[in-house]
């Protein structure tokens, strides 16, 4: 079940959502918006690695805006600092900023229970559009759980988005990949 306007506020009173900055004109119905917030990165290298760290340039988004361009990869971040205790939040991209031909995510628009960041964005575009720091780019739902959370995202030491940053987080698979986990490489056959 979604939450509606009034249960979101319920659930900011009770500390079981938080919005920060909070803005009442930027609660719908049944969602919130959330706005690109000042920085953008873009991964330095042309080809990246699963298994390795992979290094991202960062630009503060100027007054006069940025143009992102198709077949770039960019890395937002939303203006806003969220937490969620007791539901789910979903991330999804405006209409509007859909019709102007921008992803705001590739996979990740689903976040965790317990998780308390800034939501990192992985923005592609269909057609060159210059952007704006401030500017609405998503809306966020809340789903209720059924049942209990036996652990929390922001208990699970696994967790690899855990560090509150108000810049975006470029990737971390490489963390999944630890010595045992990784199998060797097959030999070749002589």
């Amino acid at each position: 079940m979604i939450l509606s306007d009034t249960k979101i506020r319920a659930a900011m009173r009770e500390g079981k959502i938080v919005i920060r900055p909070f803005r009442s004109g930027c609660l719908g119905t049944n969602s919130y918006d959330v706005h690109l917030g000042p920085y953008l990165a873009v991964y330095r290298d042309a080809a990246l690695d699963a298994r390795r760290p992979n290094p991202v340039h960062e630009v503060r988004i100027p007054p006069e805006g940025y143009v992102l361009v198709p077949g770039q990869l960019y890395l937002g971040v939303t203006e806003e600092y969220t937490e969620t205790h007791g539901y789910v939040p979903f991330l999804e991209g405006k209409s509007s900023v859909g019709r102007l031909g921008i992803d705001i995510h590739s996979t990740a628009g689903k976040g965790d229970e317990g998780f308390c960041n800034y939501w990192t964005l992985e923005m592609s575009v269909k057609l060159p559009v210059r952007i704006y720091a401030g500017m609405p780019v998503g809306q966020l739902i809340y789903f209720e759980i059924s049942g209990p959370v036996t652990r929390s995202y922001s208990a699970k030491k696994s967790a690899k988005y855990r560090t509150v940053s108000a810049h975006p987080t470029p990737s971390r698979m490489h963390l999944n990949f630890s010595r045992r986990s990784v199998r060797p490489r097959p030999r070749a056959r002589r």
